[in-house]
């Protein structure tokens, strides 16, 4: 029985992620599942070695060009790797998938918040000097 099946009965079966037993074919299409996603994420690596070394882009555009890579290469750890995809079952997973994102954009924002005021708060070297003497 799969995570998340119905029984004969018609109640909800919970049973935890890795506690389901597979059989051969099942067992061969996680595997292919992970070899999918250990292709894809060599080639975004591979291919973000290669944005970064040479000269075939535009020199402005290569941040934005890593960036978007990354964000690819985020993607395919999601779902071939840790399979958080939008069904019905996994709506817990996208939720806290959701909430470490808005943690992370909090602790990134506050901080650049933080730095770009904090030339406005500190004392100048000629208050320090005074304070010194």
């Amino acid at each position: 029985m799969r995570h998340g099946d119905q029984d004969e009965n018609s109640h909800y079966v919970d049973t935890a992620p890795g506690d389901d037993s597979l059989d051969g074919y099942e067992a061969a299409e996680e595997i292919r599942t992970y070899l999918i996603g250990l292709v894809l994420a060599t080639l975004l690596t591979l291919a973000s070695f290669l944005i970064a070394r040479t000269a075939l882009v535009w020199e402005p555009s290569i941040p934005v060009a890593l960036a978007v890579l990354a964000i690819a290469q985020m993607g395919v750890h999601l779902v071939f790797f840790l399979h958080i995809t939008t069904g019905p079952d996994n709506v817990n997973n996208v939720l806290a998938l959701a909430f470490g994102v808005l943690i992370v954009l909090l602790v990134i924002v506050g901080s650049l918040w933080i730095m770009a005021h904090m030339n406005r708060n500190m004392l100048s070297i000629d208050q320090i000097m005074q304070m010194q003497s």
